[in-house]
């Protein structure tokens, strides 16, 4: 019955993953509420480890949507078209290195100080400020870069400055780095889209060193049922994950982001309610 209601849980866990992790809506922020209300999976270690590794499949899912846009070797593109993805993937990994450096000497000492609903609930209230301020100062101004390929790399390291903001939980790593974009210039759909981007790098860093630090602590063994409870939050994540990016890519052809700050506040309000009055 135990692993039944794990099952449940990770399934329940993989879904507000693969919403969140695209959603400027913190999908950090959010497993930990639901982990706080519903309680863990297994160990207090192997739920640290899931809530990254579970990131997997929403990498996957990236992939999978924009495999040729990615794909620098592809025999439908032309001499330009592949060197135009050769440098997409120039700008991404240079963006990925202050918050892959940053984040790997600070990951104890976040998970120790900053993992905890109220970073999240300020965090969720003080992003979702900003989206309402940064949308309300872009209202009628156009972008200045509308396309990826037309995005300087000075530009995109300066979106992975943004994206060390996300370090701390609540803040939303597509959030900071499409707010970062938007402030440099970059159309909603380009910040949007890089941020994807931006993930597969990022993502599969932190997965892996959540991995080796899971399987130090417990001799390089997992449990069967543990493989089967990662493997279903992985494509649960993974299938939601597709879902969602489409939903997001699609809303913001004709809409801003200003409902996502204005569900951060009302969130991060209700958090702080629910943990520090009622409960």
């Amino acid at each position: 019955m135990a692993y039944f209601f794990d099952i449940l849980k990770t399934i329940l866990f993989g879904i507000v993953e693969g919403i969140t992790e695209w959603l400027p809506i913190s999908s950090t922020g959010h497993l930990l509420i639901l982990q706080s209300m519903v309680g863990e999976i297994i160990s207090h270690d192997f739920m640290e480890m899931f809530d990254v590794v579970i990131q997997l499949g929403a990498i996957l899912a990236v992939v999978v949507i924009y495999f040729n846009k990615l794909n620098p070797f592809s025999s439908k593109k032309t001499a330009i078209e592949k060197q135009n993805t050769i440098n997409l993937w120039i700008k991404v990994i240079v963006a990925c290195l202050p918050a892959a450096v940053i984040g790997l000497l600070l990951d104890d000492w976040l998970d120790a100080h900053l993992f905890k609903t109220s970073v999240v609930a300020v965090t969720l209230i003080l992003y979702g400020i900003a989206f309402i301020v940064v949308e309300e100062r872009h209202r009628g101004k156009k972008f200045k870069y509308k396309d990826l390929n037309t995005l300087p790399l000075s530009v995109a390291i300066g979106i992975g400055m943004f994206q060390v903001l996300a370090l701390v939980p609540g803040t939303s790593r597509s959030g900071a780095t499409i707010l970062g974009g938007m402030i440099l210039g970059a159309s909603r759909y380009v910040s949007a889209e890089f941020t994807f981007f931006l993930a597969i790098p990022v993502m599969l860093g932190a997965s892996a060193l959540k991995l080796v630090k899971f399987a130090l602590k417990t001799g390089f063994v997992m449990t069967g049922n543990e493989v089967a409870i990662l493997s279903v939050g992985t494509f649960v994540a993974f299938i939601v994950s597709i879902l969602a990016i489409k939903f997001l890519m699609s809303y913001i052809k004709s809409n801003d982001f200003k409902i996502f700050g204005w569900y951060r506040i009302i969130l991060g309000i209700l958090v702080l309610a629910y943990f520090y009055i009622i409960k």
